[in-house]
C-alpha cells in the first residue's frame, strides 16, 4: 500500500522526481523472495511414504521369514551353503523385484495421459499426490480469474446493467441501440489514451486477446467499446482530440476537447464522487434531467453496490462547448493554473464498473472439487472486498453464508463456526503465531485471505499442512513461488505464469485453466486405486512361489520351482498385465468420494491377507497339484517324495527306485524335476489369468466392469505366449532351467483358475451387499483393500 516505493525496473509513465535505492541485492522484496525459496526443502510425496513403507514392510517379511527357515535348515542338518541357497531363494521368491518398473511406468502413463489434457507433470510422484490432495490453496489473478480488466457492469438512465464477461461471448447480451449508450460509448471511446499494438498479428486475433498499449483499466474500457461497436479507430478519427488533461492522484479525472461534429465537446472521466460533484445533469433515456437528492442517493447506492462486488468503478461525463465562446478557431489551453475551458456544470451520461472476471470454467470446477470433499481457497494479495466478491462468484464462499471480514480487532474463533465463512487480510495476520492461525483454519470451513505477502501465504501452506491435509498451491506469479515449493504438490500457470513460479512447481497447467486441476485430481485419485490392484496381483504369486522351497527344506522333496522360473515370472510374465492394471477405468464416480485419508495405505493387512491367504494359497495349491500329476505320472508318488531330497540330487546315485521299483538316473531325474518345474511355472501364468481379471475390480463384478481394458487383454495373451515360448522354444527350456512339457499338463491348473475366480465374485458380491449381510461386512473388514 506504499505511495512512494517502486520496484526496479518499474515504468514511470508521467511526471517527474528523485529516487533513492533504499534495498539491494537480499534485502530486495525480490530477494527476500528467493531466500524464502532457497530455504525450503521439499518433503516426501505420499506416494513415495507408501511406497518406502511397502518396501520396508515386505523387505522385513523376506528377511524374517529367510532368517527363520535358514536356522531351521542348519537345526536339520543341512550344509551351510545350501542353507545360504535357501535364504536367497526366499528372498528373491518374496521380493516382487518387477514393482518399482511397475509402478514407475504406471505414474508415466498417467503422466502422458494428464499430459494430453493440458497438465504437465514434472515429478512423476506428483501425479497421485495431486489425487491425495484435500486442499487446494489457490491464487487469484490469473489463477482463478482471466488478469484483465474487464467491464463488468454499466449504470444508464439510473439502471445497472450486467455485461456477459466471458472470453468467448464478451458484451454479447448488450443492446447497443439502448438509450444514453451513444453518449456513454463516445467518451468511453474518446476520453483515453490506450490504442490496440498496430501490429498484422494482433489485429488478426479476437478483441480480447488483442495486446494494448496502455494501463489495464484503459485497455478494459478499450476492449469493452470496441466488442460493442467495433469502430474504435474510426470514432477517434472522425472526433480528434484537441488538449487533454491526463489522470492524477490529486485531480483523480482525466478530460480532453475534441472535435465532434464541427462542434467542441468535453469528455471526462474519473473517480465517480469526485465527477459527479462537477455535474449539473444526468442524461436519463435521451433528456438531460437537472440532479436533485434523489439522484444523488441513487447513485450513492449504486456506487456502494459495484463497490462491495469488489469492482472499480469509473464515472463518464460530458459537455457540449456552446459555439458562440468555443468557435472553431478557439485555441484550448491547461498550461495556466486553470484551464481556459469548463470543467464545471457537466452532464453525468453513466458509471463503468471493471473487475477481472472469473475464468469460465472455475465456478464448476470448483464445485467438482468441493464435492470430492477437497477445500479450494483463496490465497490472494488482492483487497479483501474483490477477494470476497471472486470468492463467492467462483463458489469458495457460498454466497448463503455469514461472512466475516476480519479486522485487528475480530476474536479469533475456539470452535467451529456452522454457516460462517471468513475473509481474512494479511495486514490483520501480521503478529499472528501458529496456534492463532490453526484455530482459524479450524474455525471456518470457507476461507479467503487477501493483501498476503509471499511470506504469509507459505504461513497459510504450513498451517494447512499441520491440519493433516494433503496441500496443492496453484500460482503464477514470483511471489507464489516459496508456497508453490512448500505445498505437497505446486501447480503453476504454462501461459501467464512467470518461469520462478514454473521452475518452483511439480505441475504446469498449459492452458492456465484451474478446471484442468479436477482432471488431474481424477487421474491421481485412479492411479492409487490402479496402483493397489497391480500390488494385490504381483504379490498373489509370492506365496505359490514361495512354497516351493520351503516344501523343499521342510519335507526334502525335490525343489518344485526353480529361482530362475521364479524371476522369470516376476521380471516376465507378470509384467504387462500388472502395467496393464494402470489402463484400467474407475469403478465407481471417484471425484464422489472425499480425499484419501492418511490411514488408508497402498498396502494394508486386508491387502496382504487377501493376496497371500486367499488367492495366493490358490495358485500354490495349482502348482503342487500339476507338481503331483506330473510326478505321479511317471511313478513317483507323493509319499515317495517326502525326505527323498538329498537321494534325489545325489550325482552319484543313478539307480534310485520310484513307488513302483523302477530306477532313475541323476540325469533323468532331472530333467522330470525340470519337467514339474515348467509345469509348475505354467500353472502360475494360467492362475495368474484370473488373478489380472479379479484383479480389475475392488467391489463390482467383472460384468459390470467388463472386459474393455485391450492392454489387459492383450497382456493375458503376451504372458500366455512368453510362457510357451519360453517353454517350447529350441534351447531357450535348457538355458533357464525347465523343460518342455507335453499338452494335456496345460490341463490340471485350469480348475484353479476358475476356483480363484468365482471364490473373488462371490466375495466381491457380499461385499456389494455390506450394508445389510454380516458376511459382507466382515469380508470389507478382512478383505477390501
Amino acid at each position: 500500500e506504499s505511495k512512494n516505493l517502486a520496484f526496479y525496473s518499474t515504468n514511470v509513465v508521467e511526471g517527474k522526481g528523485r529516487g533513492v535505492v533504499v534495498k539491494t541485492g537480499d534485502d530486495t522484496v525480490m530477494g527476500t523472495i528467493a531466500g524464502l525459496v532457497a530455504t525450503l526443502e521439499s518433503g516426501q510425496t505420499p506416494i513415495n511414504k507408501e511406497i518406502q513403507s511397502f518396501v520396508h514392510l515386505i523387505s522385513a517379511i523376506a528377511v524374517f521369514i529367510g532368517v527363520v527357515f535358514f536356522i531351521i535348515a542348519m537345526a536339520m542338518g543341512y550344509d551351510w551353503i545350501e542353507a545360504v541357497i535357501f535364504f536367497i531363494g526366499i528372498i528373491v521368491a518374496n521380493v516382487p523385484e518387477g514393482l518399482l518398473v511397475t509402478v514407475t511406468v504406471t505414474l508415466t502413463l498417467t503422466a502422458k495421459r494428464m499430459a494430453a489434457k493440458n497438465c504437465l507433470v514434472k515429478n512423476l510422484e506428483g501425479v497421485e499426490t495431486l489425487g491425495s490432495t484435500s486442499v487446494i490453496c489457490s491464487d487469484k489473478t490469473g489463477t482463478l480469474t482471466q488478469n484483465k480488466m474487464t467491464v463488468a457492469h454499466m449504470w444508464l438512465n439510473m439502471e445497472l446493467v450486467t455485461l456477459e464477461t466471458g472470453k468467448m461471448k464478451y458484451a454479447e447480451n448488450f443492446d447497443p441501440k439502448s438509450a444514453g449508450w451513444k453518449e456513454l460509448g463516445r467518451v468511453a471511446c474518446l476520453c483515453s489514451n490506450s490504442v490496440f499494438v498496430d501490429k498484422e498479428e494482433n489485429w488478426a486475433k479476437g478483441v480480447n486477446d488483442r495486446d494494448v498499449d496502455g494501463d489495464a483499466t484503459e485497455a478494459g474500457i478499450l476492449k469493452c467499446y470496441e466488442c460493442i461497436m467495433g469502430d474504435t479507430n474510426k470514432r477517434r478519427g472522425a472526433s480528434p482530440k484537441l488538449i487533454g488533461i491526463p489522470f492524477n492522484s490529486r485531480n483523480k479525472y482525466q478530460a480532453s476537447v475534441h472535435v465532434d461534429e464541427e462542434k467542441h465537446v468535453l469528455v471526462m472521466k474519473g473517480a465517480p464522487e469526485i465527477v459527479f460533484d462537477r455535474c449539473e445533469t444526468i442524461l436519463i433515456d435521451g433528456n438531460d434531467v437537472k440532479i436533485d437528492e434523489t439522484i444523488k442517493l441513487q447513485f450513492k447506492q449504486a456506487c456502494e453496490k459495484l463497490a462491495g462486488m469488489g469492482e472499480r468503478v469509473l464515472a463518464f461525463v460530458d459537455l457540449p462547448l456552446d459555439p458562440k465562446k468555443f468557435p472553431p478557431s478557439f485555441v484550448f489551453s491547461s498550461d495556466e493554473e486553470e484551464p481556459n475551458f469548463p470543467l464545471d456544470h457537466l452532464r453525468f451520461v453513466g458509471l463503468m464498473s471493471m473487475i477481472d472476471p472469473p475464468k469460465a470454467t472455475v465456478p464448476e470446477a470448483v464445485a467438482q472439487c468441493k464435492s470430492a470433499g477437497i477445500k479450494v481457497i483463496m490465497v490472494t494479495g488482492d483487497h479483501p472486498i474483490t477477494a470476497q466478491a471472486i470468492a463467492k462468484e467462483v463458489g469458495i464462499i457460498s454466497p448463503d453464508t455469514d461472512l466475516i471480514i476480519f479486522d485487528t480487532i475480530t476474536p479469533i474463533p475456539s470452535s467451529h463456526q456452522t454457516g460462517v465463512s471468513a475473509c481474512v487480510p494479511g495486514y490483520v495476520m501480521v503478529d499472528w503465531e501458529e496456534e492463532d492461525l490453526d484455530k482459524v483454519i479450524m474455525g471456518y470451513s470457507e476461507i479467503a485471505f487477501a493483501r498476503t505477502s509471499p511470506k504469509q501465504k507459505l504461513f497459510i501452506v504450513e498451517g494447512y499442512q499441520r491440519a493433516g491435509n494433503v496441500v496443492a498451491v496453484t500460482g503464477d506469479g514470483v511471489n507464489d513461488s516459496p508456497a508453490l515449493k512448500k505445498g505437497d504438490i505446486g501447480v503453476a500457470m504454462g501461459i501467464s505464469g512467470s518461469e520462478v513460479s514454473k521452475e518452483a512447481a511439480d505441475m504446469i497447467l498449459l492452458d492456465d485453466d484451474f478446471a484442468t486441476i479436477v482432471n488431474g485430481v481424477e487421474e491421481g485419485r485412479l492411479i492409487f486405486d490402479n496402483l493397489k490392484k497391480s500390488i494385490v496381483y504381483t504379490l498373489t504369486s509370492n506365496i505359490p512361489e514361495i512354497f516351493p522351497f520351503l516344501t523343499w527344506v521342510v519335507l526334502g522333496i525335490p525343489l518344485p520351482l526353480s529361482t530362475v522360473a521364479i524371476l522369470l515370472i516376476d521380471l516376465g510374465t507378470d509384467m504387462v498385465p500388472a502395467i496393464s492394471l494402470a489402463y484400467e477405468k474407475a469403478e465407481l464416480d471417484i471425484m464422489k468420494r472425499p480425499p484419501r485419508s492418511q490411514q488408508d495405505r497402498l498396502v494394508n493387512h486386508r491387502l496382504i491377507f487377501l493376496a497371500y491367504a486367499i488367492v495366493g494359497i490358490t495358485q500354490a495349491a495349482a502348482g503342487f497339484f500339476v507338481y503331483a500329476v506330473i510326478m505321479a505320472s511317471y511313478g513317483w508318488m507323493p509319499l515317495r517324495l517326502v525326505g527323498i531330497k538329498n537321494q534325489w540330487e545325489d550325482e552319484d546315485n543313478n539307480a534310485l527306485e520310484d513307488s513302483w521299483g523302477q530306477q532313475w538316473s541323476y540325469g533323468q531325474r532331472m530333467m522330470i524335476q525340470q519337467t514339474c518345474n515348467g509345469a509348475y511355472f505354467l500353472a502360475i501364468v494360467q492362475v495368474q489369468w484370473a488373478d489380472v481379471i479379479i484383479s480389475k475390480t475392488r467391489v463390482l463384478s467383472i460384468f459390470q466392469q467388463g472386459m474393455n481394458n485391450m492392454v489387459l487383454n492383450f497382456a493375458m495373451v503376451f504372458e500366455t505366449a512368453l510362457a510357451a515360448l519360453v517353454l517350447y522354444l529350441p534351447y531357450v527350456p535348457q538355458f533357464v532351467g525347465l523343460y518342455p512339457i507335453a499338452p494335456e499338463w496345460w490341463i490340471p491348473a485350469l480348475p484353479f483358475t476358475l476356483l480363484i475366480w468365482v471364490i473373488d465374485e462371490t466375495r466381491r458380491f457380499f461385499i456389494r451387499r455390506a450394508d445389510t449381510s454380516a458376511i459382507g461386512k466382515f469380508l470389507v473388514e478382512e478383505t477390501y483393500y
